[in-house]
């Protein structure tokens, strides 16, 4: 990457002698000129850190799709369904990380940014709300599944002892 350490956020001071006046035009269009340069520059430091926080973020979720992997593969092969606080925080986990999604992808759609979408705020916020219900009806979604297959279970035992009791 081709920025500057997040350290090193320190600003060149240029002065440069006028042969006019102060409050002359050239002046101010120097003025203008080095402001400008120096705001260009802050935003270029501001977007370098963005990258840099990007890249760790990239890291932190390529972590979290092994996890999910490696999760599935316990849960596909002991085929057991188990209420645990990891499934809450998973599903706070899942409701923060969609909000981090919808707030890069408003920060990418505004409109000083190429870009060939452009939703309005009202949008991306009714877009944050939606994840958000949508995180909570499939959180509800897993409870009942849950449930069902607890109670598919008991049902199961409750059978298997009926067929015992008939036996004798």
């Amino acid at each position: 990457m081709a920025c500057r350490p997040s350290g090193s956020s320190s600003y060149t001071v240029v002065i440069i002698p006028l042969r006019t006046s102060l409050y002359s035009l050239d002046a101010l269009r120097f003025y203008l000129w080095i402001k400008r340069l120096k705001d260009l520059e802050k935003e270029k430091d501001a977007l370098c850190s963005g990258l840099e926080i990007l890249e760790k973020a990239r890291f932190w979720y390529l972590q979290r799709l092994e996890e999910n992997r490696v999760r599935q593969d316990n849960i596909e092969a002991t085929n057991v369904c188990q209420e645990s606080a990891a499934e809450v925080q998973s599903c706070l986990l899942r409701s923060r990380i969609q909000r981090v999604n919808g707030s890069l992808g408003s920060v990418m759609a505004e409109p000083n940014v190429t870009s060939t979408s452009n939703p309005s705020l009202p949008d991306a916020v009714a877009d944050s709300d939606l994840r958000w219900h949508n995180t909570v009806l499939t959180r509800e979604v897993s409870d009942k599944n849950r449930q069902i297959s607890m109670l598919e279970l008991e049902k199961d035992a409750l059978l298997e002892q009926l067929d015992e009791l008939q036996a004798h």
